[in-house]
């Protein structure tokens, strides 16, 4: 007897809850599925937070890209599927929020440091380089 396996995009849940029973609660009840470090951010920003994701609808509807510069705001579902271009102290970095991305801060998705990339020593950066004659 072979069972078939359905190897079809599994549903997503969060603490066993749906996106869309997620996206039906508001800011302070989604914070108390988080963890105590993020709830107690959450339930310190939710003003902002309100504000935050009300002018993103709004720059949505006017088709306009959402920059921001506000790294510490936790993503709540409210956000899933926006476009946002976060700060990342230089220019703007594109995310799209997806359902993986709840709980976590913004900032994490646009990296602040580059990876160094180094060329060839200088001249007298090294002993063997300190003997060749500077033309």
């Amino acid at each position: 007897m072979e069972q078939k396996i359905d190897l079809s995009k599994k549903e997503f849940t969060y603490r066993g809850k749906t996106l869309e029973e997620l996206k039906q609660m508001n800011i302070r009840e989604f914070a108390k599925l988080l963890k105590s470090n993020k709830r107690r951010s959450v339930l310190r920003q939710s003003e902002e937070l309100e504000k935050f994701v009300s002018r993103c609808n709004k720059k949505m509807l006017n088709k306009k890209p959402i920059r921001t510069h506000f790294r510490h705001l936790i993503i709540v579902p409210k956000m899933v599927g926006l476009r946002i271009h976060i700060h990342n102290g230089k220019d703007f970095v594109p995310i799209n929020i997806i359902e993986e991305m709840l709980g976590h801060r913004l900032g994490e998705f646009s990296v602040t440091r580059s990876k160094v990339k180094h060329g060839a020593a200088g001249i007298g950066a090294t002993r063997s380089s300190a003997a060749l004659s500077v033309k």
